[in-house]
């Protein structure tokens, strides 16, 4: 499988469609072009977007670990899948975000971050990114702390 990977800079147009990156596009699986999954990420102010293979693999292995039987368990499954959306990917590319999410992820303007995240990726308000992100010294210490991790 091919990874989604680096950050795209993208605008919303007068209708409020943005384009997919065509570098992200491109990796979408064949039979899998034409839509994705979204979904608001549960502590980041960011909707992560999953081609509906890995969307149905994540959620499977979610299943798994939870308890049938358990009713917290089963609150948790269907909060995260009432919480995802089906989102169309139009011929052009383009995908039509709900007011809801970009809300959610405190869109002030037109301007989006793509970011990869190896099997899916995220879309964030670019400020909201850049917000968030780690300095220099941080994520240093962090990528060698869990590197060292066996």
């Amino acid at each position: 499988m091919s990874t989604f990977i680096g950050k795209y800079e993208a605008k919303a147009d007068a209708k409020g469609r943005i384009f997919i990156p065509s570098a992200y596009r491109k990796l979408l699986p064949d039979g899998e072009k034409e839509r994705v999954v979204i979904r608001k990420d549960a502590e980041n102010d960011c909707l992560v977007v999953f081609p509906e293979s890995v969307w149905n693999s994540k959620v499977e292995d979610f299943k798994l670990k939870l308890d049938e039987w358990n009713s917290v368990d089963q609150l948790i499954l269907m909060q995260f899948v009432s919480e995802a959306e089906w989102l169309d990917i139009d011929s052009q590319g383009r995908i039509l975000i709900s007011k809801k999410n970009l809300l959610a992820i405190g869109v002030e303007n037109s301007d989006f971050l793509f970011v990869g995240m190896i099997d899916r990726f995220a879309i964030w308000s670019k400020s909201k990114y850049e917000q968030a992100r780690m300095s220099s010294a941080d994520f240093a210490s962090l990528l060698k702390e869990r590197m060292l991790k066996k």
